[in-house]
C-alpha cells in the first residue's frame, strides 16, 4: 500500500548540518520489502555519551530490552535501526536476533556489543531475519558520512508519509553547539516514555547522567503529550547522544550548570517539533488539533483530562466531520476521572466560546464555530474553573483512511 502524502506535511524540510563525531549510512537489507531502504547506521568516531527513554508497555520489543540493558554504562559507539519489522513478540528468537545483529555490527565496526544500540519498527510478531544485516554491515560502515540526515530519516519510515527532521544551534557557555534530531511515527502513537522512534544527536560535551535528566524532563511536554490513536507501542525508543565534538572545555556533569539553560530550551523545542510532526503525519489525518486544558486542580489532572479529550474516538471523528460538538468534550472531561464541575466548564473551539457555566454560550454562533472546524489546524480549549493546573496535548482527527491503512497493515 503506497502512502499518500499527508495534507498536513511540511512544505519544506530543514537541511541538517554535519555534526562532528557522528556519521550516518543507510542500506536496503530486504527485511520486509526488496529494494526498500530499511536500515540506518549511526556510528560515532569516539565513544559518545548516551541517554534513552522507552515505552512503558509491559510487552516490550527485544531491541528495547537490549537498549535498557546497555544504557547504565552511558556510552555508545553505534546505533543501528531497522524498519519493516519491530522484532516484538518474537520470544527467544527475538533475543537471539538482537544478539546476532549486535555481533554482526561488532565484527564490521570493531566495537564491543556493549556499546551498540539497536532499535526496530514495523510489524509485530514476525521473526526478524537478522542474518540479512551481514550482507549490508560492511558497506554501512564504509559508506558512513556526516551529512546523510535526510536519508537517515527516510530509512526508518514505515507508514509515515514524510521524513521528520529538526535542528537547533545554541550556545553552551561560549561554545556554539548543534542539536540534530530525526523521528518516525504515524500510527500506534500514544507514547508513555509510539510505533515511535526518535534519535537525537549533539556535539555538546555533556555527560550521560545529565543527558538522561534533560531527556526525561523534555519528553513529558513533547513525545509524551501526543496521541494519534491512543495505542502505546511495544517499541517506543528515544535516544540522545552527545559526541563532545564541538569542544569547549570540560564535559558538563551537573544538570544545574547554568550553561545548560539555552541547550535545555533548544532540546525541548526540537523534541516538541518532532512530536508534532508525528501527529501531523497521523495515519489518515486531515486535522492537526491542539487541546488546551486550564484551571484544573493540578497540571497532572489537566494532562489526564486533555488526553481523555484527545483520545476520544467521538471527538476525533467530530474533528474529521468538522462538527463543533461540545457535548463530546463534556463527555470526555467527565470520563477522565479527574476533579471537574459541570457548571464551571468553559469550552472554546478556536476563539469561539461555545459553552459556559454548564450550558451553551448565549452568544454561540453555529456559523462561526463551523468556520473554525473547517480549518486544517484547530485549537480546543477547556477551562475547569478549579485551580491553576494546565496542560497542552496534540492529536489529529480519525478518518476512514486510518481504518484502511490499518486494515491491511500486514499485507
Amino acid at each position: 500500500m503506497t502512502a499518500t502524502l499527508s495534507p498536513l506535511a511540511p512544505v519544506s524540510y530543514p537541511e541538517l548540518p554535519a555534526l562532528k563525531g557522528v556519521r550516518l549510512a543507510t542500506a536496503a537489507a530486504g527485511l520486509k520489502y526488496e529494494g526498500r531502504t530499511d536500515v540506518l547506521l549511526a556510528v560515532f568516531d569516539e565513544p559518545a555519551q548516551i541517554a534513552g527513554v522507552f515505552t512503558t508497555s509491559k510487552c516490550t520489543s527485544a531491541p528495547v530490552d537490549w537498549c535498557k540493558q546497555k544504557l547504565s554504562k552511558g556510552v555508545a559507539r553505534a546505533i543501528m535501526v531497522n524498519s519493516g519489522n519491530a522484532n516484538a513478540f518474537t520470544g527467544k528468537k527475538g533475543t537471539a536476533s538482537v544478539e546476532l545483529s549486535a555481533d554482526i555490527l561488532s565484527q564490521a565496526t570493531g566495537f564491543s556489543v556493549e556499546e551498540i544500540y539497536l532499535a526496530s519498527t514495523g510489524v509485530i510478531g514476525e521473526p526478524l531475519p537478522a542474518e540479512k544485516f551481514a550482507g549490508v554491515a560492511d558497506g554501512l560502515v564504509a559508506d558512513a558520512v556526516p551529512d546523510k540526515w535526510m536519508d537517515a530519516a527516510k530509512a526508518i519510515m514505515t507508514t509515515d508519509t514524510y521524513p521528520k527532521l529538526s535542528t537547533r544551534t545554541v550556545k553552551l557557555g561560549e561554545t556554539a553547539v548543534t542539536l540534530n534530531g530525526i523521528a518516525k511515527g504515524a500510527g500506534m502513537i500514544a507514547p508513555d516514555m509510539a510505533t515511535m522512534l526518535g534519535f537525537l544527536f549533539t556535539d555538546a560535551a555533556i555527560k550521560a547522567p545529565v543527558l538522561q535528566q534533560l531527556l526525561s524532563e523534555c519528553v513529558s511536554g513533547s513525545f509524551n503529550s501526543i496521541t494519534v490513536d491512543s495505542d502505546t507501542s511495544t517499541s517506543d525508543t528515544v535516544l540522545l547522544a552527545a559526541t563532545g565534538g564541538a569542544g569547549g572545555g570540560d564535559w558538563i556533569d551537573d544538570v544545574t550548570d547554568p550553561r545548560l539553560s539555552d541547550f535545555r530550551d533548544a532540546l525541548s523545542d526540537m523534541m516538541l517539533e518532532l512530536a508534532q510532526m508525528i501527529v501531523r503525519d497521523g495515519e489518515g489525518a486531515t486535522k492537526f488539533v491542539e487541546v488546551q486544558v486550564e484551571s484544573a486542580e493540578s497540571d497532572l489532572s489537566a494532562k489526564r483530562i486533555a488526553m481523555a479529550i484527545a483520545n476520544s474516538p467521538l471527538m476525533k471523528t467530530a474533528f474529521s466531520g468538522e462538527d463543533a460538538n461540545w457535548g463530546r468534550v463534556v463527555m470526555a472531561v467527565g470520563k477522565a476521572g479527574e476533579p471537574a464541575d459541570r457548571d464551571k466548564l468553559e469550552i472554546w473551539f478556536g476563539d469561539i466560546r461555545v459553552a459556559v457555566e454548564g450550558e451553551r454560550d448565549p452568544d454561540y454562533s453555529e456559523e462561526d464555530a463551523s468556520a473554525v472546524m473547517k480549518k486544517a489546524e484547530i485549537t480546543l480549549k477547556v477551562g475547569l474553573g478549579l485551580g491553576q493546573g494546565r496542560a497542552n496535548v496534540w492529536t489529529c482527527d480519525l478518518t476512514k483512511e486510518y481504518v484502511a491503512i490499518n486494515g491491511d497493515y500486514r499485507s
